[in-house]
């Protein structure tokens, strides 16, 4: 039954990020304590490594529109158990620093516990962007 609610937690999140709202609007479904997690190359961009809190969230969308310019996000599927809901697709973006295109799919896993986003986990090429970034 958790199952619809947590696509619907996911469609607002992707909403949110295609409406340009503010973060802070867009990261209240998040815990305080929530975990922020995106594997790669630490150094290539600042919202890349394991954090926790609220304010991870909102920084990473903060920084993506600072040094980010979107050029495709896709969104293939939204997938959802009881506990989880998985966001899969593709996207192009331009690093603004140097200009360079990174084209990926992706794949983001929401772990949510009674409507609150407890753990955030993007998957992307994090190679293509660390080269993208350098």
């Amino acid at each position: 039954m958790h199952q619809q609610r947590n696509i619907e937690i996911a469609r607002t999140l992707l909403e949110g990020i295609g409406q340009s709202r503010d973060p802070e609007e867009i990261a209240t479904p998040f815990a305080e304590d929530l975990v922020f997690e995106v594997q790669g190359d630490a150094d290539a961009m600042p919202w890349i490594g394991r954090r926790t809190g609220r304010r991870a969230m909102v920084d990473f969308l903060r920084d993506l529109r600072t040094l980010t310019e979107p050029l495709a996000f896709d969104v293939d599927d939204i997938l959802a158990s009881d506990k989880r809901a998985a966001i899969v697709g593709a996207l192009q973006t331009r690093i603004k620093a140097t200009g360079k295109v990174m084209a990926s799919q992706f794949a983001i896993v929401l772990t949510i516990d009674n409507g609150i986003v407890t753990r955030f986990q993007m998957l992307e090429d994090s190679f293509a962007l660390s080269r993208a970034a350098r």
